[in-house]
């Protein structure tokens, strides 16, 4: 994710005047560093910024307090994102959410937006793209991305993504994936392609 910090305050206080009067933005992600910087990308905008790092403490955040805005990845140490939408949907029904999450798929894409969820972002999401989903208003078309992951790229997250569900077991993940082990391996030692 990157962060805006060539931008002018004539361009913080549009920022602000997209926002509206509430300003308060719930982030939840179990990937702290992400949520640190997401944080400090949309306070710089102009956002309050309330932050949850698992689902249990999302929906005590969006209990507490719903907020007007909030970012929620999807997978979570402790379960799933869709519960916190739900926690929030329940007390506030106007409240622009998005979801974030590295296993895109429709039928979750489906689910969030069924949920109240007003848009889903892949990770790694930007944080112009992600503020541009929040502020979006309806009808709006959305610009296709101009740097959309490249199919070794996408590869690779899925890759990651598998491992990560298999608790970083190669042999299972190579299974999963019906790849051979050492092949996996190599794959798994190598960076991230861009």
């Amino acid at each position: 994710m990157t962060e805006k910090s060539t931008a002018s305050p004539s361009t913080h206080a549009q920022d602000a005047e997209l926002i509206g009067p509430d300003r308060t933005l719930l982030l939840v992600d179990d990937d702290a560093p992400f949520l640190r910087r997401l944080a400090r990308a949309m306070e710089a905008r102009g956002f309050t910024v309330d932050i949850a790092e698992s689902v249990a403490e999302g929906i005590a955040k969006a209990k507490g307090n719903p907020p007007k805005y909030a970012v929620i990845d999807l997978r979570l140490g402790d379960g799933s994102g869709l519960d916190v939408i739900e926690a929030i949907r329940s007390r506030r029904d106007d409240t622009r959410m998005i979801m974030l999450t590295g296993y895109g798929n429709i039928a979750t894409a489906v689910n969030a937006v069924k949920l109240g969820a007003v848009d889903y972002l892949a990770k790694p999401a930007d944080a112009d793209d992600i503020f541009a989903a929040l502020v979006q208003r309806q009808g709006e078309r959305v610009e296709p991305p101009e740097n959309p992951m490249s199919a070794d790229r996408v590869r690779w997250e899925h890759i990651q993504r598998v491992y990560e569900m298999c608790e970083r077991n190669v042999s299972e993940t190579a299974r999963r994936l019906n790849m051979h082990r050492r092949t996996l391996q190599r794959i798994l030692a190598k960076r991230a392609p861009k």
